[in-house]
């Protein structure tokens, strides 16, 4: 899950699930339901961070101790002032462009999402080889669809990332993302769908990158990556390592940012794991085992000044020491 979903402040994300926390404890405490009513009809940032925790609680409510008052909670939640569609619009306002924001040709990739040929959820990783001879990685919440013909082979990328080493086939291949599309000459790389760009890294050959709305394509080599939307193609970078490491269930950090890592991290986990900006620009090195995402945060406490929080067993924060 994001560490900052919809671009909601840490501050109060962690306000809400102190609340959550609360109201769970004490399900009977009027005085503290009135106090929660007050601070949930404060702000519109306040009932959408309480809306995220909410929701997160939710889906794992049936595993906890506290389900039942939770349930509660979430009752009185619905009996308040704002009705669910009126909190969805305002969500739509701060996700911007992201699903609740989508329009036109976004919808139809989302319904396709959907139906999907593959997919894979949390923390779980897939291997598909073709029938082409092509073998295809797919990282977590992948949603990808494949469509062979006589005269090409077709991939449509809706959301997470694939890692790609292409077969020897005469038929055209293409890669297509919401944001345009890909064409290998005979290659390794990857192809990522993040916030309304794709990244692109290539391993080996080389691969054609063309935006979906512009006439602006180019060839990127072995050793380089690019980010694209659909205007507009960035400049040429040096390729990730860590875009082909997540393959054999590696996390790699090169002096990354912590809130990068974390959130690199959060696409392996359920629920929510956050981080307090205090310690969002500490870095990290070194490579990281993607199957036990706990070991990887204890990891983190014994080299860097932080210390791991843990509200919930879903909901999880890194702060300073």
């Amino acid at each position: 899950m994001s560490t900052n979903p919809g671009g909601l402040d840490h501050a109060t994300l962690q306000q809400a699930a102190d609340w959550f926390a609360r109201l769970s404890a004490e399900p009977n405490a009027l005085p503290l339901h009135e106090a929660w009513r007050q601070w949930h009809a404060h702000s519109e940032v306040n009932r959408l961070a309480w809306s995220y925790v909410a929701r997160v609680g939710q889906r794992f409510a049936p595993l906890q101790d506290d389900a039942v008052s939770a349930n509660k909670t979430l009752e009185s939640l619905r009996q308040s002032q704002r009705s669910r569609r009126q909190v969805l619009r305002g969500l739509s306002v701060v996700l911007g462009g992201t699903l609740l924001g989508w329009a036109g040709w976004q919808q139809r990739w989302v319904a396709g999402a959907w139906n999907a040929d593959f997919h894979t959820s949390t923390t779980v990783l897939g291997e598909q080889l073709l029938a082409d001879g092509t073998r295809i990685w797919l990282n977590s919440g992948t949603a990808l669809d494949v469509k062979f013909s006589a005269g090409r082979r077709e991939l449509k990328l809706y959301s997470g990332e694939i890692l790609i080493n292409t077969g020897k086939d005469g038929r055209p291949f293409v890669v297509d993302t919401p944001q345009g599309r890909v064409r290998p000459l005979g290659t390794r790389f990857s192809v990522r769908e993040q916030e309304g760009h794709t990244l692109l890294n290539v391993f080996e050959g080389s691969v054609e990158a063309s935006c979906g709305d512009t006439d602006q394509r180019r060839i990127i080599p072995a050793g380089q990556g690019v980010l694209f939307d659909r205007q507009h193609l960035g400049a040429t970078q040096r390729a990730q390592p860590g875009r082909e490491a997540w393959a054999n269930g590696v996390l790699m950090a090169n002096d990354m940012r912590l809130e990068d890592f974390i959130g690199e991290l959060a696409s392996y986990r359920h629920g929510h794991l956050g981080i307090d900006p205090q310690v969002a620009n500490l870095r990290v090195m070194g490579t990281y085992p993607l199957q036990d995402t706990d070991q990887v945060l204890a990891m983190l406490e014994q080299v860097l000044p932080v210390r791991i929080e843990r509200r919930f067993a879903w909901w999880t924060t890194v702060v300073p020491r």
